[in-house]
């Protein structure tokens, strides 16, 4: 019954990830990072001083319905770290063979400025809700930056596919063939329980999914680095390999090997796009929704945490999975996605241990995801179909992983991804280059310490007062 479906996501991804896809995604990655003069290279500095550097700042006070930074980024990040990291890259390799991991570090590189602007964008242009509460994200910088409200409507269309496509069906289901897997549980249960584990938080509101991400983004990310880096201590002599096949099969096509078949250049530079932006959420679209409701002094200042979640993400998350499954020669042995994972850890580490190492990991960085992105969710339902919709449709986002638990052919239900990603990222990539003008503005008023543009303040009363703009001033 499912095979149809499949079969038509499929060929819905090879229109929608033609060449003419990738040339769009990297001309904007590259104008922005020219026009900034790579400021995401030349100013790194700055970035890990602002972000990092003031993760442990807390506000006084924090009203109701919003986040600080740092729970904005944990949701944000909460969002992006997720399966795209371990079972993404797992299966990029395996279709796109090692050189997709190459043109993954490279759209990320150039990427890190396109986070920063969307962010950027999305505070500037938010708004404040009768309660109080923080809106924003593309849809809105589309509608009041540009007053193109048919490319509004496109873009959130594209996030609740995405929602329902990458953020509980892909995400689920990678857990439940994890638990499967490892412990042999049967995975209509396991995506079961995360449905309802995600209900109970997102029901919770704003800042519940906050405080919930900001605990778990640490942990998940502390246990797997740790995994990751003890596979790379034991396998230490195979760094100038890997790399070497990194860099080999960027420009070069892959030869059949076992159970993998041949890989052409284009397949490794299509998967490495698409996993790395669906892994990173740079240009996606995503993210900015979650940072426009943080209380911060700039709408520049929060856009440079979107460049220090791309180089997390994809630099030392993605490249940990990639050093796995590479240093351990199992890329060959057949298996995809997280059972390759999994096989490359045990291979190095005992198989319970492994397991656990994997199994945990993956359920805390998909589980997150979810709690994540409802808040996306949300955000693209109200936009397309009013407030009130959201008490009926909210229960939508948690059945899709269940639904398709059973599939066991992992690559054919990853195509859902590319999916995802591609309906979502071009019309925001289309808008940021319509509005790269704003952003550079804001980019300069911060840098320049003019702050013209700052967002937040607090009163007499100490209350907190934010300015919303609403056209490009």
């Amino acid at each position: 019954m499912l095979e149809p479906i499949l079969n038509t996501a499929s060929f819905i991804d090879q229109v929608l990830w033609g060449p003419w896809t990738i040339i769009f995604i990297a001309g904007v990655a590259v104008f922005l990072t020219i026009k900034s003069k790579a400021f995401q290279i030349t100013r790194i500095g700055l970035i890990f001083k602002n972000t990092f550097g003031k993760i442990f700042e807390t506000t006084k006070i924090q009203p109701k319905g919003r986040m600080t930074p740092f729970q904005a980024t944990s949701t944000a990040l909460a969002s992006t770290v997720g399966m795209g990291n371990i079972a993404g890259v797992a299966t990029a390799l395996s279709i796109g063979g090692p050189g997709a991991i190459f043109w993954m570090w490279i759209l990320a590189l150039f990427s890190m400025i396109i986070k920063t602007a969307e962010i950027t964008l999305a505070v500037h242009y938010r708004e404040v809700g009768k309660n109080g509460i923080l809106h924003g994200g593309p849809m809105y910088y589309m509608r009041k930056g540009l007053g193109w409200k048919s490319l509004a409507k496109i873009f959130a269309g594209g996030v609740l596919v995405n929602s329902l496509l990458s953020a509980t069906l892909l995400q689920q289901h990678t857990v439940g063939r994890a638990f499967l897997s490892s412990y042999k549980i049967n995975p209509y249960l396991t995506t079961g329980l995360m449905a309802a584990i995600t209900g109970f938080v997102v029901i919770g509101g704003i800042r519940r999914i906050g405080r919930v991400c900001e605990r778990l983004v640490p942990l998940m990310s502390l246990v797997y680095i740790l995994g990751g880096v003890a596979v790379f201590l034991i396998n230490y002599a195979k760094i100038p390999e890997v790399f070497g096949m990194i860099i080999k099969y960027a420009f070069s096509p892959v030869p059949a090997v076992g159970g993998m078949a041949g890989v052409a250049v284009s397949a490794a530079l299509k998967e490495g796009m698409a996993k790395g932006m669906l892994s990173n959420e740079a240009g996606l679209g995503t993210a900015p929704m979650a940072h426009a409701t943080a209380d911060t002094t700039h709408p520049f200042q929060q856009g440079l945490w979107g460049a220090f979640e791309t180089f997390i993400d994809t630099f030392i998350i993605c490249s940990i999975t990639s050093f796995a499954v590479l240093s351990t020669g199992l890329l060959g042995s057949g298996q995809s996605g997280i059972e390759l994972v999994i096989d490359s850890f045990s291979s190095v580490f005992p198989s319970w241990l492994a397991s656990a190492v994997i199994s945990f990991s993956i359920l805390l960085f998909c589980l997150s995801t979810q709690i994540g992105f409802f808040i996306y969710y949300e955000t693209s339902v109200v936009t397309l179909f009013g407030k009130k919709s959201i008490r009926y449709l909210k229960w939508l986002y948690f059945l899709p992983g269940v639904i398709f638990a059973g599939v066991a052919h992992v690559n054919k239900l990853w195509v859902f991804a590319n999916i995802s990603v591609g309906v979502c990222a071009l019309p925001n990539l289309v808008a940021l280059l319509a509005l790269n003008g704003a952003f550079f503005k804001l980019m300069n008023d911060f840098l320049e310490k003019h702050n013209k543009y700052a967002v937040l303040k607090v009163d007499s009363n100490r209350n907190y007062v934010v300015k919303a703009n609403r056209r490009q001033q």
